[in-house]
């Protein structure tokens, strides 16, 4: 077994490489799933399109809208998650890396595998939102108000006009509330889940194992933690599409969750989550299967293994 000695020496350059990749995966998946995303934050806003479900409300949207209406907000999606995706995946290879090194030993890292992946991921992501809140404002902002901007520049100039840095920063309690969770679930159930694969494969087995195998896994494994993301992370989310509307009343970010959530109640909070666990499952597998291919090219070193023999 590794020691902390022997661990990976991973360089600013591979820290880089890392940042590149997430850049790179978070801004295609977030960017293909727009129009999902779209219809999901609509039926959050308003429950009179709940019954019409996921592909009645994209009907509707186009009706009213045309096909254009299902990309809005690409702009902000694409370079808010664009930044977040970069700085949550080397965030989370360098947080584990660290806390693994404070374990102390090899061994103790692997006992205490599940809080060194809870704590890198939830590090990494709050400051991944910094980057993210203001893009993720503006792109909610647009979504919900069609007639608020004409795109991400000028909703973001007329955000920050009317309300400045408050207003651009109006959602980052919630969107805390809703990502630290994300990440949890995202890197947390993905880790346990190759652990259990690999639990059933012998090593020679999974050196013998063609590119196809290796990317189901991948994809598979990737799946399960994007239910897991979306069913922690899917009250925040509710929540912060309603504060982002002006919702909540006066007051704290604090404040105004509390008197939304007991607004919306339970079933409210979960308003939206069949199509939020579609596009969640998408976003995750293809993020972790993109990232793999993108740090190869990139000839980053590997990061960090902790799992359990």
């Amino acid at each position: 077994m590794a020691k902390i000695a022997e661990l990976p020496n991973l360089t600013g350059t591979d820290y880089t490489k890392f940042f590149a990749a997430g850049a790179a995966c978070c801004l295609a998946s977030h960017g293909g799933m727009v129009p999902i995303d779209v219809v999901k934050t609509r039926i959050q806003l308003d429950p009179s399109l709940k019954k019409l479900g996921m592909v009645g409300t994209g009907r509707h949207i186009i009706a009213e809208e045309g096909i254009r209406g299902l990309a809005t907000g690409f702009g902000s999606t694409a370079v808010g998650y664009f930044l977040q995706g970069g700085a949550k995946f080397a965030g989370y290879e360098f947080f584990k890396k660290k806390l693994t090194e404070a374990s102390g030993s090899y061994e103790n890292a692997v006992k205490n595998r599940t809080a060194i992946y809870l704590g890198g991921a939830a590090i990494a992501e709050f400051f991944a939102d910094i980057l993210l809140t203001p893009a993720e404002a503006v792109r909610i902002r647009l979504v919900s108000d069609r007639h608020y901007a004409t795109n991400m520049l000028t909703g973001f100039q007329r955000m920050a006009s009317e309300g400045g840095l408050r207003e651009l920063y109006a959602g980052f309690v919630p969107i805390l509330a809703k990502q630290i969770p994300y990440a949890v679930g995202q890197f947390l159930v993905n880790e346990l889940a190759h652990e259990q694969v690999n639990k059933r494969i012998s090593p020679e087995r999974r050196a013998q194992l063609s590119a196809t195998a290796q990317t189901g896994i991948t994809l598979g494994c990737g799946i399960t933690a994007g239910f897991a993301a979306a069913i922690l992370s899917q009250p925040a989310d509710t929540l912060l599409s309603q504060i982002n509307k002006g919702h909540g009343g006066k007051g704290s970010a604090a404040k105004k969750l509390v008197v939304l959530a007991k607004q919306a109640g339970p079933l409210g909070l979960f308003a939206g989550l069949g199509p939020r666990m579609i596009m969640t499952a998408g976003l995750v597998s293809s993020q972790f299967y993109l990232y793999g291919l993108i740090k190869n090219a990139l000839g980053a070193n590997q990061g960090v293994e902790i799992r359990k023999d």
